[in-house]
């Protein structure tokens, strides 16, 4: 492959390089949400802002730790999660923002994904249809510990994602209707908990890399309760859901302290 950084040593579109990032990574959407997940480490530093990947580090627990933004959707996140893993980073926890499905996932919530229906384009380029999108075994665990600590209501399940915002939103305006309108449906007698854009990539890259993935979500609202003249509570602070992705970083470094000690 080309090496269109020209020998900087840094990544091309995020930035970073090994001694920048730690092996542990928050992977937020916007790039505005990284310095209020970076104020939950001990002495973080922005060390990169490039396009819509902007990262900070710092520590937690006196282990090394970063945050990198994605941007919206797969190959952006695609991205990110490659070059981080190039970069020596092994474990990735998504955090961001959902619309509910199921008439029991309220705005507030949080929604832990158990796996992602692969209604995007990102995951086809790595992975055949058949392949299953879904997170690493011990990130998904910690995050359930970590939602569960925490008090805070939470779901855990399967997530649609896809690559259009207004296509789930509107999709009778969209040439494609037939499809998007029906397709929603399966998921909804499926039992997908929430919508959101970026895990399915994640998720399956991850896979391809042999690196930990997993994700949760703030719900900011649930448009099939509105559509049923439900209250519908939005909600639009993240913070409701980054405590519960730094708390499964703290419980995975212990973890992997003790499995190296042992």
């Amino acid at each position: 492959m080309i090496d269109y950084t020209e020998g900087s040593g840094r990544q091309y579109h995020t930035g970073i390089s090994p001694e920048t990032i730690g092996k542990y990574v928050i992977m937020p959407g916007d790039p505005k949400r990284c310095e209020q997940i970076a104020a939950h480490f001990d002495n973080a530093v922005q060390v990169a802002d490039v396009r819509e990947f902007t990262t900070y580090t710092g520590t937690l627990d006196g282990v090394k730790v970063s945050v990198t933004s994605t941007g919206i959707g797969g190959p952006s996140a695609a991205i990110a999660i490659t070059e981080l893993a190039k970069c020596g980073a092994h474990t990735f926890i998504r955090v961001g923002t959902c619309g509910g499905m199921q008439d029991n996932v309220h705005g507030g919530d949080v929604v832990i994904a158990s796996g992602a229906v692969r209604m995007e384009g990102t995951s086809r380029e790595y992975a055949p249809i058949e392949y299953p999108a879904v997170p690493d075994p011990a990130v998904l665990t910690a995050l359930i510990k970590s939602a569960e600590n925490a008090g805070r209501p939470y779901h855990v399940g399967v997530v649609q994602c896809k690559d259009s915002f207004y296509g789930q939103h509107e999709p009778e305006l969209m040439p494609v209707s037939y499809e998007l309108e029906n397709k929603w449906q399966a998921w909804l007698r499926l039992g997908c908990l929430a919508s959101e854009m970026e895990s399915a990539a994640l998720f399956i890259v991850g896979s391809y890399l042999h690196v930990r993935v997993g994700s949760c979500f703030l719900v900011v609202a649930n448009q099939e309760r509105a559509k049923k003249g439900l209250p519908n509570p939005q909600f639009h602070d993240t913070e409701r859901a980054i405590p519960t992705a730094v708390e499964a970083i703290r419980i995975l470094i212990r973890q992997d302290m003790q499995e190296s000690d042992s």
